[in-house]
C-alpha cells in the first residue's frame, strides 16, 4: 500500500470564491490582450486558468483606430487600439462557443458610447450559455455627454452600472479608470449602482512623441500605458478601492510574474488579470499560477485564501525580496 498523504504533503488550495464566481485559481486574463480565447490555446491549456475576459465587445462591429496604435515605451506600451471588435452577433456566433466548451468562467467585458448600448448589451448577453459574469467597462466617452468619459464621474459611472444592473442578473463587474482624482468615490458609486464587483484599473492615459518626425507616435496621439511601469500606481489604486468598499476586487496593472500577482493578492484583492504580459510571454498566465503554488508551499499556506489580505501595514525593512526570487516566481 501506498503512504497516505499528510496535510502538508498536500498542495496548497488555489480555489477562490469571486462574489458568486467560484474560480479555481486567482489568476484571470485581462480584456483586449488574450483575444476571445482561441488565438493562445497553441500556447498553453486555457482551462488551466482561474477565468478568461474577452476582448471588450460592443453592439456594432468597430474598425478601431489608424495606424499606428501600439508604441514600446521604457517598462511597458501604451495602446490606442480604439476598442476593435466582432461585434455582439459575430461574439455569440462564433466566439461564445468555444469558450463554452472550455469550462471555465467566461466574463465578458462591454462597452458603448451611451447608457442605452450598455444596457442592450446587458439584456442580450443575460441568460447566454457560457457568459458567467459581465465586467462593464466605463473608461469610454459618452456621447450624449460631450465625450466625458463614463469612469471619470461618479454620477455618470452609477449611471451606466444601474441601467447594467437592471437589464441582467448576471454577475457585474465593473472596470475602474485610474484617470481620476478619487478613484474610490466612483467605486462606491459604481457599488451603490449594483456592481457586484470592481477590476482595478484600467490603463493610465500616456502620449509618446518622435523627436526626429517632431509627431505624435500614436495616430491617435493619446493612448493606454500599461506593463510594469503602472504596477505600482495598480497597488495604490487597489489599496484605495479596498480600503472604500466592501466587495470583492481584483488587481490589474502590470503583473508579469507570480510575485506580481501575490502583491495583489496580498493587500486584498481576490483575483488578478494578467494583461500586456500576455504579448510578451502567451503562456505567463500558466507561470503565474505555477508560482502562487509553489510560494504558498513554501510559506506554509494550506490555501490562497489564507493568504489574501494579510498585509501588515507597518513597514519593515530590509525586505525578504531575496527570499522571493530564490522561490523562481518569476
Amino acid at each position: 500500500m501506498g503512504q497516505n498523504t499528510t496535510a502538508a504533503d498536500r498542495p496548497p488550495d488555489l480555489s477562490v470564491h469571486l462574489g458568486p464566481l467560484r474560480l479555481k485559481n486567482p489568476v484571470m486574463v485581462a480584456s483586449g490582450t488574450f483575444g476571445y480565447g482561441q488565438e493562445y490555446a497553441d500556447f498553453l491549456d486555457i482551462r488551466e486558468l482561474g477565468a478568461i475576459v474577452v476582448k471588450g465587445i460592443s453592439l456594432a462591429p468597430r474598425p478601431g483606430n489608424p495606424p499606428p496604435r501600439i508604441v514600446e515605451t521604457p517598462a511597458g506600451m501604451i495602446n490606442a487600439i480604439g476598442l476593435e471588435n466582432v461585434g455582439l452577433e459575430v461574439f455569440l456566433t462564433s466566439k461564445l462557443p468555444y469558450l463554452h466548451g472550455l469550462g471555465i468562467p467566461t466574463i465578458v467585458n462591454i462597452f458603448g458610447n451611451t447608457v442605452e448600448e450598455y444596457a442592450e448589451l446587458a439584456r442580450r448577453l443575460d441568460g447566454q450559455p457560457g457568459v458567467a459574469a459581465l465586467e462593464v467597462n466605463i473608461s469610454c466617452p459618452n456621447v450624449k455627454q460631450g465625450g466625458m468619459v463614463f469612469g471619470t464621474d461618479p454620477t455618470l459611472a452609477s449611471e451606466v452600472v444601474g441601467a447594467v444592473r437592471r437589464g441582467t442578473g448576471l454577475p457585474l463587474i465593473t472596470k475602474l479608470t485610474p484617470n481620476v482624482t478619487r478613484i474610490a468615490e466612483v467605486a462606491r458609486a459604481a457599488v451603490d449602482a449594483g456592481s457586484d464587483m470592481l477590476s482595478c484599473i484600467n490603463t493610465v492615459a500616456a502620449l509618446a512623441v518622435d523627436i526626429y518626425s517632431r509627431r505624435p507616435k500614436l495616430a491617435n496621439v493619446v493612448g493606454g500605458l500599461s506593463g510594469p511601469a503602472i504596477k505600482p500606481i495598480a497597488l495604490r489604486c487597489t489599496y484605495e478601492v479596498l480600503q472604500a468598499v466592501h466587495c470583492p476586487v481584483i488587481g490589474i496593472g502590470g503583473i508579469a510574474s507570480a510575485a506580481d500577482a501575490l502583491e495583489f493578492l496580498l493587500l486584498g484583492a481576490r483575483a488578478v488579470q494578467i494583461g500586456t504580459a500576455n504579448f510578451v510571454d502567451p503562456a505567463v498566465a500558466r507561470r503565474v499560477v505555477e508560482g502562487i503554488e509553489r510560494f504558498l508551499r513554501v510559506e506554509g499556506f494550506r490555501s490562497v485564501e489564507q493568504y489574501i489580505g494579510t498585509l501588515d501595514l507597518q513597514c519593515s525593512f530590509p525586505f525578504a525580496e531575496a527570499s522571493c526570487q530564490s522561490l523562481d516566481l518569476g
